[in-house]
Parts: C-alpha cells; structure tokens; sequence
C-alpha cells in the first residue's frame, strides 16, 4: 500500500519540480540571480528526488478506490511542502541589499523577502499559491522581486487545474481503473472525452486556452485605461493577473491589491476575469469547443453565478451605504462581493473596517457558497447550495402528493428517484455541515489567538477566507500572527482544496490503515 502511496505522490513532485523551474526565466530576465539560483536548486532537487523514486517504484501495483483519497491529500500536502522550498532558499541566499533593491522606489519600508527565513511563513505561503487561496505574508508584494511574484502566481494556475490533473496528462501510462480513481479524487470525476487521459488534457487545454485570452484583455483594457503605465509593467502586470484570475488565487503584484491601480475602470475590467474564473472547465469545454452557446444561460451554475453576482453585489451594496463605512459602497460591494464568491480573493476595500452586518452577509451569502464545482474556486460549491434548496422544496412539497405516488425530482435537467434524490442530498448535507464546522472551530481558535483590535466578525471572516481559499483579509493575516493559528489556517486551506473528505481519509488510514472497521 504505501508503495502505491509514494510513487503517485512522485510523480506529482517531478511535475511541481518542473514548475519551480519555470521562473528561472523571469529570473534571468529581470537579472535576480540570487532567485535564479534558489529557482535552480529547488526545482532540480525536488524534480530529481522525485524521478528517482518513480523510476524506483514504476512496477507497483495501481492504487485502488480506498487508496486514492489519501493519495489526493497526501500528494497535496507534500507538494505544499517542498512548493515551500524557493521561498527559503531564496530568502537565505539574497543579502540584505540586495532585497532592499526590490523595494519600489520612494518607498522605505524593509523587503517582504525578509519575512521567508521563518520556514512556516515559507509553508503558509506555498499552501496559499497552490491551494488557490491568496492569503499571504508578502505583505509587500512587489518587494520579494519579479521571480517571485511570477512563482507565486504560476503556482496558483498549476495548483487551480489541479496536479493530479497535470500528472495523468504527463504520464499517461497510468493504467485506467487506477487512472479514473486519481482523477476522481481531486476533479470530482467529472469526463470531458471518452477516457480520463483525454479529459485530463481537454480540462488542461480549456484552462490554457481561457488564461491566455484573459492575458490579452487584461494587457489591452490595461493599456487603454491606464495609457501612460509602461508597457513592461503592464505585460507582467497581465500575465500575473491573468494566471491568479483564472486560477481563482487572487494573488496581487501590487501592494494593495487591484486597489494598487486606483481606478474604478480598472476594478471594471478585473470584473470579468473573476467571473470566468468562478465557472467551471466542462462549461468553458461546452461553450468554446462544442460551440454550444445556450450553455450560457442553459448551465445550471453559470446562471446561478451570473444572477447571484448581480443581486448579491446590489445587496452588499446597500448595507454598505446604511452602515455608511466606505467612501464608495457601490463600486466596492458589487466587486468584493463578486470576488467572494467566486473565492477570488483579489481586494479593493478595507473589510477590517466594515459593519458586522455586511461582513456577515459577504461570508454566508458568498464565501462559503463559492463557485461552480468543476472550477477552480473553493467554497461548498454552488451547486451543493442548489441542491440543498431543491431538496427541501422537494421535502416539503412532497407531503401533498398521494402516499403512493412517485416523488421525483428534477435537478440540474436530471430526473432523480426519491432514493437518488435522498443520496444526493445526504451526501451534499454531510459535506456542507463537516465543512460549516471546519469554519466554526477554527472561529474559536481564531478568536483566541488573534490580536485584540479584531472582532467577532473578523474572525468569523478570515476563517470562513482561509476556508473556502477565498484570500480575502480582514487584517488578522499577518506576519506577526501567532503561529497555531498560522498553521490552523495552513491545514485549513490544504482541507479547502481538496475538499476535507480526502484530509478525514488520510487521517483514517494513518490511525487505522486501510482495512475495514465496525463503527
């Protein structure tokens, strides 16, 4: 068993080596040299670690259906792991002056590179970029240097597709049972072509396809909004923004997010990227290469984004303008809202300063429902919410049919039996409460461990954020937070991703192993 466990968990590990990689060439084009070598080193060592023991175990026997959950969690936290190691390695070779070049000039405050000598703000970092969270210690983003910035953001776009995805699409000699359950363990098994190999590649073609019209519109509007910003910066500035938008990451090359732009045609234009990003790789798959236009609207989760996008943006909106705590509460609650709920992340508004009210309605309206399942965005996912509405219409409505008349259901252009329909629900019930409870025990320890200035909603906010890899701040994400809570939301953005389920199965299989129990 655990020879199964290690060689799918190498072969993710080439792959995440090959991606440490890839920003040597931002390095080398920005002359960072202490970052080409730290790109280097950790991408090479982690690539070759990684062929080793897959080559080594290559023979081992397919992973089967109690296998591969764990593999997904266990694979995940290890690519977090030594996802870590550029930080530190970095942030240990690069003198002090040498980081204190890439702070802006004008500016005097010291480099965020700094902060990746402490090994666990190195770890939080790395689940922030892979989990597609956004949380960050880079508090000052564009003092780390350009490499950086483009590792943090690469990471995010590999981590949204997922690994797993990227692995069967490399190493397609993966037998096929064994090759379903991977997939299934980390894209909720949904099929785009006739095999898992070919749904993996369609999934990586859509994604890529997508990002980089993203990078054009983003590059253009960029450039028309904003005429006298360089060139240069404008392309890096594209590219970054387009790989964290589609990603869902929300990681910024700016100080203050897409409020860094100071320009309301600006948080206009970054509305659409966080949309598109909210939607799930079958409908883009449907819509751009089967040309099925009526998908959207015929979709039952793009609607539903779509619609509740508008009416959530206008009700955020409101409170705002009662609670009378932001200068302008329209255009920052139509975009913070959208950028919840697609779990975004990206920040144009001081949330620390907002009412109870509004924090509140930002986190049970849109945090924690998220986006479409399918995507890359966190949450329960939209369409467990749809069906838990559905299902308790359906409860009670059905208390007026005939005792012995047929209760069925029609969802999502499906008909459900009664037992199907209660096996749906009972499943998206299960998730939803375990998930609920995630956010309200790590409320609590919030809530302990958090500086004074913060209150009840803050922590209710920045749990519900790490979460749902949603990346939004209150301002408790910092620094100089204590590190149990540091590491409360580490484990809580690796659960996130995954969505727990995969995390409880590990934690079985390391308490129990694999062999069945009588509970």
């Amino acid at each position: 068993m655990y020879k199964t466990f290690i060689k799918q968990i190498a072969s993710l590990q080439i792959i995440l080596g090959l991606v440490m990689i890839v920003p040597s060439v931002v390095a080398i084009i920005y002359q960072e040299w202490y970052s080409l070598a730290g790109f280097l080193i950790a991408g090479t060592l982690t690539t070759l670690l990684g062929y080793l023991v897959y080559r080594l175990l290559k023979n081992t026997e397919e992973p089967k259906y109690k296998h591969s959950l764990a593999i997904a969690a266990t694979g995940w936290l290890m690519i977090m792991i030594f996802g870590a190691l550029p930080y530190l390695l970095i942030a240990w070779i690069t003198p002090l002056a040498v980081m204190q070049e890439f702070v802006p000039v004008g500016q005097d405050y010291t480099s965020s590179l700094l902060n990746f000598r402490n090994p666990l703000h190195c770890l939080f970092e790395s689940t922030s970029a892979f989990t597609t969270t956004g949380l960050t210690m880079a508090y000052h983003e564009p003092s780390v240097g350009k490499a950086m910035l483009f590792y943090r953001s690469f990471s995010q776009w590999v981590g949204g597709a997922g690994f797993i995805v990227m692995s069967l699409a490399v190493f397609k000699s993966l037998p096929g049972h064994g090759a379903v359950l991977l997939y299934g363990s980390e894209a909720s098994g949904t099929k785009l072509r006739t095999n898992v190999i070919q749904t993996a590649r369609a999934i990586w073609k859509v994604y890529f396809f997508v990002t980089i019209a993203m990078i054009v519109y983003i590059g253009i509007g960029t450039h028309f909004i904003l005429p006298d910003y360089p060139l240069a910066e404008n392309i890096f500035d594209a590219v970054n923004n387009a790989l964290t938008g589609q990603s869902t990451g929300g990681f910024s090359v700016l100080d203050d997010s897409i409020a860094g732009y100071e320009s309301v045609n600006m948080e206009i234009l970054f509305i659409l990227p966080m949309l598109l990003g909210g939607l799930s790789i079958p409908f883009f798959y449907r819509f751009l290469f089967q040309r099925k236009i009526g998908e959207l609207w015929d979709d039952i989760q793009t609607r539903s984004i779509i619609i509740a996008s508008i009416i959530g943006g206008v009700v955020l909106s409101l409170f705002l303008m009662h609670s009378e705590v932001v200068d302008h509460p329209f255009r920052e609650g139509v975009f913070q809202f959208v950028s919840a709920l697609t779990t975004t992340g990206w920040q144009t508004s001081d949330i620390g300063a907002w009412d109870d009210l509004s924090v509140l309605f930002i986190v049970a309206a849109a945090m924690i429902i998220g986006g479409s399942a399918g995507g890359t965005v966190g949450g329960i996912k939209i369409i467990r919410a749809l069906l838990l509405q559905k299902g308790l219409r359906w409860h009670i409505n059905k208390i007026f049919f005939p005792k012995d008349a047929v209760k069925a259901v029609k969802f999502n252009h499906k008909l459900l039996l009664p037992r199907e329909m209660n096996s749906e629900l009972a499943r998206a019930g299960i998730f939803t409460f375990i998930y609920i409870l995630f956010v309200f025990s790590s409320t609590l320890f919030t809530l302990y461990f958090m500086n004074g200035d913060f209150t009840l909603s803050d922590a209710i906010f920045e749990a519900a954020s790490a979460q749902g890899t949603v990346g939004l701040s209150s301002g408790i994400t910092d620094p100089s937070m204590s590190p149990i809570l540091e590491s409360i939301y580490i484990f809580q953005m690796w659960a996130g991703r995954i969505e727990i389920i995969p995390v409880l199965v590990l934690l079985r299989v390391l308490i129990y192993g694999t062999k069945p129990r009588i509970i």
